[in-house]
């Protein structure tokens, strides 16, 4: 009866996923994160001195947070408890703190409580934490995949320490790997041979996530075995992998952390005249579902802010851009959206736009509303040229279009320079390459417009 229900037991876990099955049960055993739990190490410290404080594990997907809150309370010995910010609120917090303090009354029974994706939670929700992290009710081990500076409660924050967890390196991951396949609560127990260009493809094709790199896994192994003949034995190969990694989604959460780094990249790419790398990133934010006409403010915004008037047709390129997207929409709405995003990275930059205003803003709100000098005021009424209005003012037009020694600013701000004008850089070289469609007929010297935006005779 015994081994009947042994068998059982063997049998549920291993249809459990293998992400679930691989979880390390030991904290020497988690891959990546040498500089966290290495000897020595502050974490690993702490946890060998039975001293765990309440903490924020802070870090990418399929980094190891659940499976380190986890190892945390074996390791202590303490009760363990699991909230998700996304399906639990303020009464399940409520419960579990109650459920502390009872087990600390009549046991002497510590608790960790772990929330999963703690930033979930609204700043009256997080504020239902401190007491008792404050009293030491429970040790809390929040886990996010957001900068907690941004999302979490400065009250939360200064009674907890903020530990970072990396992104898994290629390496890291193929030993994650190996010992799925090498383990009998991996895929030690399947006939399956799995070629080495097939691991680094998963390893390369996970991006750092260990869940996701053992998902590929799976899927390439099951379809390994779906594949392979009757007699022979399954082979995981190269396709299998890229095949196991196809359904894979490109880590880009349009409100998160990800996004807002995608995003800055993309704008100083193009400050730097990096043309690649500035398509490079907009892709990425297409691909992963971006709203395209949130790429397109984002462009017209640059083309004022960092081109300006170094070359004022930028403008124009980048509202031309957003008015073929709407006229075209998508798929080939990316094409007017690259065209801008080349002419932007490549285009002469000056930032005057920028600097000027936020100059003039700061003389605004120092100095307020400063009266306007009489002379610049129209004389609407009688009242109006008794106090002056208008006297002494001398038409531009009249005078050549300049006026010498004329003031317009108020006299508290005489003399105030804020526009200072740059001489630009020059546009990238251009590429010494004829394309196809740059054809020249017979006979004629043409003017031909390179991509870098200059224009050369030839």
């Amino acid at each position: 009866m015994g081994d009947l229900f042994e068998r059982a037991a063997e049998e549920r876990q291993s249809s459990d996923p293998l992400a679930d099955r691989m979880r390390p049960t030991r904290v020497e055993d988690i891959q990546g994160q040498e500089k966290l739990l290495g000897h020595g190490r502050l974490l690993r410290r702490l946890i060998e001195a039975d001293r765990v404080p309440s903490m924020i594990l802070w870090g990418p997907p399929g980094t190891g947070k659940t499976t380190l809150a986890g190892l945390l309370a074996q390791r202590t010995k303490a009760h363990f408890m699991h909230l998700s910010a996304v399906l639990s609120g303020v009464a399940d917090l409520r419960k579990c703190i109650q459920e502390a303090k009872r087990r600390r009354g009549q046991y002497g029974e510590r608790t960790v409580l772990f929330v999963d994706e703690i930033h979930r939670w609204s700043k009256s929700q997080q504020d239902a934490l401190l007491d008792a992290v404050e009293r030491g009710l429970l040790t809390l081990v929040g886990a996010t995949t957001e900068n907690p500076s941004f999302e979490l409660n400065a009250a939360l924050l200064s009674r907890v320490r903020v530990f970072v967890l990396e992104a898994l390196s290629v390496e890291a991951l193929q030993l994650v790997l190996r010992r799925a396949i090498s383990e009998p609560k991996g895929l030690g127990l399947t006939a399956i041979e799995v070629d080495e260009e097939a691991l680094e493809v998963i390893a390369q094709g996970a991006h750092g996530d260990a869940r996701r790199a053992l998902s590929a896994l799976e899927i390439a192994a099951r379809d390994a075995m779906l594949m392979a003949d009757k007699e022979g034995t399954p082979r995981l190969r190269r396709e299998e992998a890229e095949e196991g990694l196809a359904h894979r989604t490109l880590l880009y959460d349009k409100v998160g952390e990800e996004h807002y780094g995608v995003v800055s990249a993309f704008i100083k790419s193009m400050r730097g005249s990096d043309p690649d790398a500035a398509v490079y990133y907009m892709a990425r934010m297409l691909e992963s579902g971006e709203d395209p006409r949130f790429v397109l403010r984002r462009i017209v915004i640059f083309a004022s802010e960092d081109v300006g008037n170094a070359d004022p047709t930028a403008l124009q390129v980048a509202l031309n851009a957003s008015h073929a997207y709407e006229f075209v929409g998508m798929p080939e709405g990316v094409l007017p959206m690259t065209q801008a995003v080349l002419y932007l990275a490549t285009a002469p930059k000056s930032n005057s736009a920028l600097t000027t205003y936020g100059l003039a803003r700061k003389a605004v709100h120092t100095h307020g509303p400063l009266a306007v000098p009489t002379h610049l005021l129209n004389a609407v009424t009688p009242t109006h040229r008794i106090k002056g209005h208008g006297q002494g003012y001398r038409y531009p037009h009249d005078l050549g279009g300049l006026v010498r020694g004329e003031t317009y600013l108020p006299e508290a701000l005489v003399g105030s320079e804020w526009y200072v004008p740059k001489a630009p850089a020059e546009r990238q070289a251009p590429t010494n390459k004829v394309t196809e469609d740059q054809t020249t007929p017979p006979g004629r010297s043409v003017t031909t417009v390179c991509d870098s935006g200059d224009s050369f005779d030839s």
